[in-house]
């Protein structure tokens, strides 16, 4: 590790403060060990979600570049400013792009690892000259809290030990339907959930008035309409976990915004969105079939956080409660952000599964090693045999020789209790459900 120098950011009494009230994340122990192997680590996500905290706990100095003097002699001197005991902190480095070549050459210069932390909410622009990163930089995606982070979930039926036993065993679950609702609507925004006085429904609301009146124009420099931005917003909201089409957003936006909007000014405004990541896509899995049916190959299409959607909709529990189809999509939601957040720990990915004729499974998890499981978000136990119809439909369709599921799953709202079924596929109230 680089021998310390003074810290020329005035950050540092800002970190110590920081880091005595830290809350672990999931994340930390990938960071810890992706410091030892790269030069740096990138941290990317949606902003409100802790990358600034969380670096600042693995950090040992930092640079605050979106305060103006760092600003400033980030663009100017970027060698300058990367001054600092390593790890050293870059927080919302995408202001100074210049930061990320001046690192890169740094590493290659020095060969040492865990030099750097870069953390933004958003990507540069594209005509940011900019050198990849490979080899230099490893990238670490940080979500909102999963519901076992949060508290909601006490994580006693884990993704791992159903990728290594592919069952689960007997325990009573607290949640319903009713809970489920609440847990929507106030999301997993830090603040909101580990404050005493915390809003997560407030918080949503609060975040999706900043992406329209500023965030999205920032994203690439574009102006954009606030008016439009949400009337997008609400569309994707109200498409939460489909593959939707621009036509169907564009449809929704005209009649929202008043205006007639064109396929093309939609599909910058989702773009902006991706960059400042409050839209995030599920991609299709292609597994080898013995069947011959062509697979659906668009992404599903994600808020960040469920209370994101159910904001831009203004869904109050109550509400969602007379709603089920809706509160459905969300909770889908919902079930895919946990499972990001579990699976990446793993070396893992979360995809879907849908063919041409519309058979679909929810979610896919993929580990690095070739391992493979299959889950299907519902509701309630009024759903569980068509879901575990579903499921043994999929592993039936396998390929001779291909390799099969290691579990298959059912993630519910509620259902009573975690349980493995005599057909093999575990039942897993999200109240239940872990790393």
């Amino acid at each position: 590790m680089a021998q310390p120098v003074a810290d020329p950011t005035g950050a540092y009494g800002a970190m110590k403060n920081a880091d005595e009230g830290y809350r672990g994340r999931l994340v930390d122990g990938r960071i810890e060990s992706l410091l030892g192997s790269f030069g740096g680590v990138l941290i990317t996500g949606p902003k409100w979600c802790g990358k600034s905290w969380t670096g600042f706990h693995h950090a040992r100095s930092a640079l605050l570049v979106d305060q103006k003097p760092n600003l400033a002699k980030a663009r100017l001197a970027p060698y300058e400013a990367l001054s600092g005991e390593y790890p050293l902190l870059v927080d919302e480095w995408q202001h100074a792009p210049e930061l990320w070549d001046a690192a890169r050459r740094r590493i290659d210069f020095e060969r040492a690892r865990g030099m750097y932390i870069f953390t933004g909410s958003a990507t540069p622009p594209g005509d940011a000259p900019m050198h990849s990163g490979t080899g230099r930089f490893a990238t670490v995606e940080m979500r909102t809290l999963s519901s076992f982070e949060s508290g909601d979930s006490d994580g006693s039926a884990s993704l791992s030990a159903l990728f290594d036993r592919g069952r689960v065993e007997v325990s009573l679950s607290d949640m319903g339907f009713p809970k489920a609702t609440e847990i929507i609507c106030r999301g997993g925004w830090p603040d909101a959930v580990w404050s005493a006085n915390g809003n997560g429904a407030e918080t949503a609301r609060g975040y999706l008035s900043s992406v329209a009146e500023s965030d999205i124009s920032r994203a690439d420099g574009v102006r954009r309409s606030a008016t439009t931005s949400r009337a997008v917003l609400r569309s994707l909201a109200r498409n939460s976990a489909t593959q939707v089409k621009y036509t169907t957003i564009r449809s929704d936006a005209s009649r929202d915004d008043g205006t007639d909007v064109s396929d093309q000014t939609v599909g910058s405004y989702v773009e902006a969105l991706k960059k400042i990541f409050v839209v995030c896509e599920q991609e299709a899995w292609l597994p080898s079939l013995r069947s011959r049916t062509r697979m659906r190959t668009s992404p599903k299409i994600h808020l960040t956080d469920p209370s994101l959607a159910a904001a831009a909709m203004k869904a109050t529990p109550k509400l969602l409660l007379d709603d089920p189809g809706t509160a459905g999509l969300l909770f889908e939601s919902l079930c895919y952000r946990d499972l990001c957040v579990y699976a990446q720990n793993m070396g893992g990915e979360v995809l879907f599964f849908r063919d041409e004729k519309g058979f679909e499974i929810d979610e896919i998890v993929v580990l690095d090693d070739g391992r493979w499981g299959a889950i299907e978000v519902k509701l309630g136990d009024f759903e569980f045999d068509a879901a575990a119809r579903n499921l043994l439909r999929l592993k039936d369709r396998m390929s001779d020789g291909a390799r099969g599921p290691s579990f298959l799953a059912i993630l519910s709202a509620s259902g009573g209790a975690a349980h493995t079924r005599d057909d093999g596929v575990a039942v897993i109230p999200i109240d239940k459900f872990g790393p």
